[in-house]
């Protein structure tokens, strides 16, 4: 049984869960914040603990809030709506707490709290989203879609990557329209979410707002039915209303269908709202999911005003443990309803010409609100009620419902309820959603999400009128026609020549500057307004004498309301404030304190831990970092962070040694002189081995987890600086017994595919950091490097030896096994790789210059029994100094290479003839299958350099499973979109040469050869024993057999000539070798990529 339930929130909603929790059986524990002391959810309650502090911060303290559940005995917390309601750590550490959440799993709080993890359920289940970008655009990105939207009849929405409520929000219906809206909505999104990053959709112009509401217990799930709620301002809810009156039974049926679908996938437990965007006059998308609320709703009200059911009750029932059945519910079928109710959402407000809604605060002089049948109002306004501008503007909710199945009933029962409403001392948009009730539209329901912001002009006339004529019907039946700000106003008889200085927006009065009598420049302060947590100073408009005021501190104004009233006069002791010259140079104290406090973590000031690296044959973090970025473009992350260790170190020491917490990470270009600023944006982490070690702490781990979600929301490629230890047992801040509960290495390996990840290591690299190093796509390591999954204290301790650092996994040993990607000689040489390796990745470049391509003719011997050095035909046909080789050191019969070709980047792999002759071995198919998947991930072109006789065969080389190994080149080839081109330099044979093309011959773009091709099913040798054993047998064994088998052997190798291969159109030409890149070129210029098919890619981390 719940017995005692903490209500972890304010206003009308708290007020709701405390009547709901005396229904249900429980006590109930309200919580208040300074400014909320005589709200009434503190008098209803069972008990009330009032909270240190004004506005949200209090009801956000999730310590405090438990620690007060535990001391007042509640078993359970009930979130609410807003504040901490969808947060997946309090729900967690509610639960860790020994409390009851009342409301779903953390787990589906954060599924459904991340807005690409929701639209990939979505995806899974067959349920239809909105055509867009997967992850955050760039500004060319967002314009081609656009204009692909465009050809197609459609505008498109750009919307910020994090957050919501509309902020980094904006329709863009032309292409004019779009650099403005783009760099507005990127503003938006740092400002309010503190990302840049926006993904774009396809606007459905005319939609309608259809949400599901759902209520699991684990096990089943069911629908209560669906809420229309078109009715908006700037994305957010004015007028919502269940069931929808227009929507056909078949999109409610399909709607309701994908909404459950989802909810069971998860074993969804409470309620929740599937929301939907609606088009039912659209031909090939008539509806789309767009997001999912794990929560109770504002607009719950509607659906119980037509089921019957108390939802808050239902919640409890399940968090009690109660099955749907039990709750009196049949999971079977849909919940009956009658009639309809529409909830009008009355709101402390002004709405201005641009849609812009402006809150408005003050006392409430009059609050009165209808009733009898059909009416319910829940709010937590009062007659006398000061109203706190610290928090959300919704003062009530008005809730019409009508038992009739006529939807007009209902419309002329809420335009008479809105019309007794009675709310003075404070603005509200009551005369609006009269407007809004009043338009023919409304009765008919041709509304549409943008439909308030279209015709807001007329509606705001329309209020003008309803505001009148309330004012004089008020006045003539009650005798108060005005507010009481406005009844000040009027009382003021101002003389000749006087003005009043007013409030100019609705704020508090922190302080008043001058007094009755004072004479006051222009310019001068007359007092110190707050006003959604920030100052503003009222200046005086010109030079004057304060006749009146009527103002203390502490005291609410609404805006244009008058705080004293000054008239004109001529001082000769009143100087103008002087316009000094202001000091550019001038470093204010606020400053000071952060410039030295940020002094700590940089080099120059650290010279005994840069002296001592330096010894070492090492670079610090940031002349890495330094070298890696353009210069001037790397900001940095975190910067002031320290080791979580203030209980056994002393703050100045923590901040002395320990800057960064051993980590520095931030955002920089790399190569933005030849690529451009926005496809050279490169996320980068170093951790600082002159800290701790480089070890991982917990603040270092915090740092990675937000860097990391930042590249995946951002799409960043990402540089990590691995070297280190591995996990920190040292910090005792926060108590942990394992550590494993973070998301830092899946969040790392989930960048694989997506973006590249290159891992660059110098000295040790142990345990955590080598996870995370071998998650990278490439790693470049320094001959001075050592890589190992532990150090020698791990190993020593689970009892396998003693060894020095320098025994564990030395580049040679991981150069040769093919751990190293790239070996270099000192780290300045990996930086250099490391932007070399990236630029493949960011697009062509326009200069460029090759070797005289009549080297190629003269490169593979006309012998062919001679070897020759492929890679010399790597460095001949790609352009020069282009070519970058990956895992040299290792499977040496294959040779992967990144390159460029007239400017383009390719991915190159070649069979090497002088291992085993080019014959693919276990080792050559992992390095080649790897690196086509490498390819693949980030879009190269595939040109194929092909002279193997196929597999390496024998019993030796299938004790070491050849058959999987090899078989992975066919796996990953028939899954490429990327264009494969093949040039065959002189072997072609068997199954090898097969999965050299893809996969066969007629596979790639073009399979063609030089003049040196020779080719066959298999080894020509092996083929003629096969296929003429008898004929050999027949004669007797010594030089006249031999001398069969050589004709026969030679015979086959004329007709396997490339001359015979192409006349039989087995491949589509032979060339001359000089021509290869033109060959190439045009194979690059015809080609394009293929349509990727669904499903997740990544790299293989071998």
């Amino acid at each position: 049984m719940l017995k005692k339930i903490l209500i972890a929130n304010r206003g009308e909603i708290a007020l709701r869960l405390v009547r709901a929790a005396q229904e249900f059986g429980a006590e109930s524990v309200a919580i208040y914040a300074e400014d909320d002391a005589r709200s009434p959810h503190v008098n209803a309650a069972d008990m009330a603990v009032a909270l240190s502090g004004s506005g949200p911060a209090p009801y956000l303290d999730i310590a405090h809030l438990i620690q007060i559940a535990q001391h007042t005995g509640c078993d359970s917390v009930h979130p609410g709506y807003g504040f901490l309601s969808e947060r997946a750590d309090f729900a967690r550490a509610c639960t860790q707490a020994g409390l009851r959440f009342i409301g779903p799993t953390p787990e589906q709080l954060e599924l459904f709290g991340d807005k690409a993890a929701a639209r990939a359920l979505a995806q899974q289940h067959q349920v239809a989203l909105m055509p867009g970008s997967q992850s955050a655009v760039t500004l060319e990105q967002a314009r081609a879609f656009l204009s692909e939207q465009l050809t197609l009849g459609h505008g498109m929405v750009i919307k910020a990557v994090g957050g919501g409520g509309g902020r980094g929000m904006r329709v863009v219906t032309t292409l004019d329209e779009l650099d403005q809206s783009y760099a507005r909505c990127v503003s938006e999104a740092r400002a309010a979410f503190g990302v840049d990053g926006v993904y774009v959709e396809r606007l459905m112009a005319r939609a309608r707002h259809v949400e599901i509401q759902v209520l699991g217990d684990g096990r089943e799930v069911m629908s209560l039915g669906e809420r229309e709620c078109s009715l908006q301002r700037r994305f957010q809810k004015l007028v919502e209303m269940a069931p929808s009156p227009s929507l056909p039974s078949h999109l409610r049926d399909q709607i309701t269908q994908s909404a459950l679908r989802m909810a069971r996938a998860v074993a969804y437990t409470g309620l929740g709202t599937f929301e939907f965007l609606v088009d039912e006059h659209s031909q090939d998308l008539p509806w789309v999911f767009i997001e999912a609320n794990a929560r109770l709703q504002v607009e719950h009200t509607v659906t119980e005003q037509v089921t019957g059911l108390d939802l808050v009750q239902l919640q409890m029932g399940v968090a009690q443990g109660r099955s749907l059945v039990e709750l009196g519910l049949d999971p079977s079928r849909p919940v009956a309803t009658q009639g309809y109710a529409i909830q009008w959402r009355i709101n402390a407000e002004r709405m201005r010409e641009d849609g812009m809604a402006l809150p408005s605060t003050g006392r409430l002089t009059c609050f009165e609100l209808p009733a009898g049948p059909g009416m319910r109002v829940d709010t937590h306004g009062y007659a006398g009620a000061e109203l706190s501008p610290h928090y959300d503007t919704l003062l009530a909710k008005l809730i019409v419902s009508s038992g009739s199945p006529r939807f007009a009933d209902v419309c002329r029962r809420a335009r008479r309820a809105l019309a007794e409403c009675r709310i003075e001392g404070v603005i509200t948009n009551l005369p609006l959603l009269q407007a809004i009730a009043a338009h023919e539209a409304f009765d008919a329901q041709t509304v549409h999400t943008r439909f308030v912001e279209q015709i807001l002009p007329d509606l705001l006339v329309a209020s003008k009128v309803f505001s009148e004529k309330a004012q004089a019907r008020f006045a003539q039946t009650l005798g108060a026609a005005i507010p009481a700000s406005q009844a000040v106003v009027d009382a003021v008889n101002l003389a000749p020549g006087q003005w009043l200085a007013c409030a100019p927006m609705t704020s508090r009065l922190v302080q008043l500057r001058v007094s009755q009598g004072d004479v006051v420049a222009q310019g001068a302060e007359l007092a110190v307004l707050e006003a959604m947590k920030m100052e503003h100073v009222l200046l005086a408009e010109q030079t004057g004498r304060v006749v009146r005021v009527q103002a203390q501190a502490g005291q609410t104004f609404s805006e244009g309301q008058w705080l004293m009233v000054l008239e004109p006069c001529e001082h000769s002791g009143v100087q103008g404030l002087e316009q000094q010259a202001q000091d550019l140079d001038v470093v204010r104290p606020d400053l000071k304190r952060v410039i030295d406090r940020q002094a700590f973590t940089l080099d120059e000031n650290r010279q005994a831990a840069v002296d001592k690296r330096h010894a070492q044959g090492g670079r610090t973090a940031r002349e890495n970092i330094a070298q890696l970025c353009d210069e001037g473009s790397f900001i940095e992350y975190g910067a002031l962070a320290i080791a979580a260790q203030t209980r056994r170190r002393s703050l100045e020491d923590l901040i002395a040694n320990t800057p960064a917490d051993g980590m520095v990470t931030g955002i920089g270009t790399v190569n933005a002189e030849q690529f451009g600023r926005e496809r050279s944006r490169c996320m980068v982490m170093a951790y600082d081995y002159t800290v701790l070690a480089g070890t991982q702490g917990n603040r270092n781990h915090q740092k990675t987890d937000r860097m990391l979600s930042l590249a995946h929301q951002l799409r960043l490629p990402v540089v990590l600086f691995a070297e280190g230890g591995g996990g920190r047992p040292g910090d005792v801040d926060k108590n942990v017994v394992a550590g494993l509960n973070n998301h830092t290495f899946s969040q790392y390996a989930a960048l694989s595919g997506k973006v590249p990840v290159v891992g660059i290591v110098h000295g040790r690299c142990f345990a955590g950091n080598a996870a995370l190093l071998g998650c990278s796509d490439v790693i470049i390591a320094t001959e001075r490097s050592n890589i190992g999954m532990s150090g020698p204290a791990m190993i020593e301790g689970g009892g396998l030896g003693t060894y020095l650092p320098e025994q564990i996994g030395p580049s040679p040993v991981q150069n040769a096994n093919g751990v190293i990607d790239v070996l270099v000689k000192d780290e300045v040489e990996a930086v250099a790789v490391a932007r070399k390796y990236l630029g493949y990745f960011q697009g062509p470049v326009s200069e460029w210059q090759c070797a005289d391509q009549r080297l190629l003719r003269h490169v593979v011997p006309e012998n062919r029994l001679r070897v020759y050095n492929v890679r010399e035909v790597l460095e001949l046909v790609a352009d020069t100094h282009s070519v970058l080789e990956l895992r040299r050191g290792y499977g040496a019969g294959m040779v992967t290479a990144l390159a460029r070709i007239e400017g383009r980047p390719v991915g190159i792999i070649a069979n090497n003839p002088h291992h085993l002759g080019g014959a693919i071995d276990v080792d050559a198919a992992d390095k080649c299958a790897r690196f086509m998947q490498l390819c693949e991930a980030h879009g190269l072109p595939i040109v194929s350099l092909t002279d193997t006789p196929g597999f390496m065969v024998g019993p030796d080389i299938e004790a070491q499973a050849q058959v999987r190994h090899v078989c992975r080149m066919f796996v990953v080839a028939a899954h490429l979109s990327v264009p494969f081109l093949a040039v065959v330099l002189r072997k072609g044979y068997g199954l090898g040469a097969q999965a050299m093309t893809a996969g066969g011959f007629d596979a790639p773009v073009f399979t063609v050869s030089w003049p040196t091709g020779e080719f066959g099913p298999m080894g020509l040798e092996g083929a003629v024993r096969l296929g003429y054993r008898k004929e050999l047998e027949a004669v007797p064994e010594g030089p006249e057999r031999q001398r069969l088998f050589d004709e026969l052997v030679a015979r086959q190798y004329k007709n396997g000539e490339a001359i015979n291969m192409a006349q039989d159109l087995e491949i589509d030409a032979v060339i001359d070798p000089l021509d290869t890149r033109a060959w190439l070129v045009r194979g690059l210029d015809s080609a394009y990529r293929k349509e990727r098919s669904a499903g997740t890619r990544f790299i293989d981390t071998w």
